[in-house]
C-alpha cells in the first residue's frame, strides 16, 4: 500500500507579498508529491479534521488558544509569532496540529505516515514564536495519550533550529523524550534543555552531521523505548537554505531521513514525519527538498 500522507489545502494561508515565511511551499509540496507519483492525486491525501480548542489546550495555555481561535491576538504576541493571525492563519495552525495527530494515528496502524506541514517546534505552552503558532507535535502527543493510544513518545528533531518549545512543554514529563539536532549558533539565542541536545557548529557538512545523528538515535531509542516517534525532518540545514549554516546537501538530507526512519522502524516503533523548517525564495526547489522525507518514508511502507 502507498505511504499515508496527510495534507489539507488550507495549510496554505495568504501572507503579504515578500513575507519572510515561505507559505507557498505547502501548496507546492503537495503538487510535487503528486507529480513524483508518491500520491495518486489530490483526492488521495488524507485530510485532517478541524480540532476543537479544548484539544489544542492539552498542550497550550487555554487563554492563548482562545485568542488564536477567536482571531483576537495581542500585537506583541503576533510580533513574536512573526506573521499576523487572521482567520486563514488561525485555521492553518489548527489544521496543521490536527494533521500531525492524524499522521500519528496512521503511523500506529501502518508503521509510518507523514504530514505535509508540522514541525512548529518554537511554540511554547504559553504561546507562539518563530513562525510557530501551535506546537503540532506536542498537541499530537497529548492527543494520542488522552485517547489511550500511547503512553511514551519520542521527538527526534532535525530542524536546524533547536526545538525549544517542544523541550519546554515536555520538560517535566518523563514519558516524552526530546532529542534536538541543531545549529549551536542559530535561533533561538537562548536555548531550552531538551533531554538530549546535539548543538553543531556552522558548516558541519554531511559527514559529521550524519555521524552525530547515528551516534545519538539508536541509544535514545534503546533507553527510552517509545510507543511512537515524531520526526521533524526540517530541510533548513541545507547549504542553500537562507537560515541554514550547516551546509548539508540533498544527499545528506535524504541519508539522514533514511537513517532515522530505518533506525526507528528497525526498533519496531511507529514513526510520524513532519516537514519542519525550510526557507528559500525558490519555492519549487524548496518543495522538492521537503519531498525527500516522503521519498525516504515511502521506502519503508
Amino acid at each position: 500500500m502507498p505511504l499515508s500522507i496527510v495534507h489539507h489545502p488550507d495549510y496554505h494561508a495568504e501572507l503579504a507579498e515578500g513575507h519572510r515565511f515561505p507559505m507557498g511551499k505547502f501548496r507546492r509540496l503537495a503538487e510535487v508529491l503528486v507529480e513524483e507519483g508518491l500520491v495518486a492525486g489530490p483526492s488521495a491525501f488524507v485530510r485532517p479534521e478541524e480540532p476543537p480548542a479544548e484539544w489544542i489546550a492539552r498542550a497550550h495555555d487555554e487563554r492563548y488558544v482562545g485568542q488564536i481561535y477567536a482571531v483576537e491576538v495581542p500585537k506583541a504576541v503576533e510580533r513574536e509569532i512573526g506573521f499576523p493571525i487572521t482567520g486563514a492563519t488561525s485555521r492553518r495552525a489548527q489544521l496543521s496540529a490536527s494533521g500531525t495527530a492524524t499522521a500519528g494515528r496512521l503511523a500506529l496502524v501502518h508503521g509510518i505516515a507523514a504530514n505535509t506541514a508540522g514541525g512548529s517546534h518554537h511554540a511554547r505552552f504559553s504561546g507562539g514564536a518563530g513562525f510557530c503558532v501551535f506546537n503540532d507535535v506536542a498537541v499530537a502527543i497529548r492527543a494520542l495519550q488522552a485517547e489511550g493510544l500511547i503512553e511514551r513518545a519520542m521527538v527526534i528533531d532535525c530542524d536546524v533550529h533547536q526545538g525549544d518549545g517542544t523541550a519546554e512543554i515536555f520538560a517535566a514529563d518523563e514519558r516524552v523524550f526530546t532529542l534536538s539536532v541543531h545549529g549551536e549558533n542559530n535561533y533561538p539565542a537562548v536555548k531550552a534543555n531538551s533531554d538530549l541536545d546535539l548543538a553543531l557548529p556552522d558548516e558541519t557538512g554531511d559527514r559529521d552531521y550524519i555521524r552525530a545523528v547515528r551516534a545519538a538515535v539508536p541509544k535514545a531509542l534503546r533507553n527510552h523505548r517509545p510507543d511512537i516517534v515524531f520526526y521533524n525532518a526540517g530541510v533548513d540545514p541545507h547549504a542553500d537554505d537562507r537560515l541554514g549554516r550547516l551546509k548539508l546537501s540533498d544527499g545528506g538530507l535524504i541519508e539522514r531521513d533514511r537513517y532515522v526512519i530505518d533506525a526507528v522502524r528497525e526498533a519496531g516503533v511507529p514513526l510520524a514525519g513532519v516537514i519542519g523548517g525550510g526557507y528559500s525564495d525558490d519555492l519549487d526547489a524548496l518543495a522538492r527538498r521537503h519531498s525527500l522525507l516522503f521519498r525516504a518514508a515511502a521506502e519503508f511502507v
